[in-house]
């Protein structure tokens, strides 16, 4: 599970990014950016780049962000990935074997999704498409057993994709901690089966 191919739609193809991607993301998102995170962004871009060769060298997981592209234009309209995910899972009803068990605050490792698009490019389906491909992918190549994703309760877009993709979606009513909000767990249909 070491290689993560470039993975291609009707409308979009999701790649590694490339450095000669950094000013059309620094574009992109340039929204999402508060005052100053420009030189902090760019590090980071560095850094998640050169992260693809380093990960596969140690056979870990592609771990990290991919760029979305238009497939006609080669235009950057957003970013996905998978992250590793380790949260208090175990609060949520989800993850419990017993419901009826009492929530326990250890924190387990998780296969994590993300997303983000740029503001001109939501709301035109493309982060379903680029997520979905993301999610075929890992469930059919990699047999994962499910995908999580996280995000907090006033991010309504992105609980309405959770919805879109079928994940659960699970509330952490207590607020305990407090970054741990709104989670969306999505099983392998294949792991039924077997």
């Amino acid at each position: 599970m070491t290689h993560m191919p470039e993975l291609t739609t009707e409308r979009l193809r999701v790649r590694p990014f490339r450095m000669d991607d950094q000013d059309a993301y620094v574009r992109v998102f340039a929204d999402s950016f508060g005052p100053g995170e420009d030189n902090d962004r760019s590090d980071w871009f560095e850094w998640a780049t050169r992260n693809y060769d380093a990960l596969g060298k140690l056979y870990q997981p592609p771990y990290g962000d991919r760029a979305v592209v238009l497939r006609e234009s080669d235009e950057l309209i957003g970013s996905v990935g998978f992250v590793p995910c380790l949260m208090p899972f175990e609060l949520l009803h989800t993850f419990r074997d017993e419901p009826t068990i009492p929530a326990r605050p250890f924190s387990t490792p998780e296969f994590g999704l993300f997303y983000s698009f740029g503001a001109a490019f939501q709301r035109q389906g493309y982060a379903t498409e680029a997520v979905s491909a993301m999610i075929d992918f890992a469930f059919g190549q990699w047999r994962l057993k499910r995908i999580v994703a996280t995000t907090g309760f006033d991010n309504d877009r992105s609980i309405r994709m959770m919805e879109r993709l079928g994940m659960t979606v699970a509330r952490n009513d207590s607020g305990e901690p407090p970054w741990f909000q709104v989670v969306g767990v999505l099983d392998n249909p294949a792991s039924d089966a077997d």
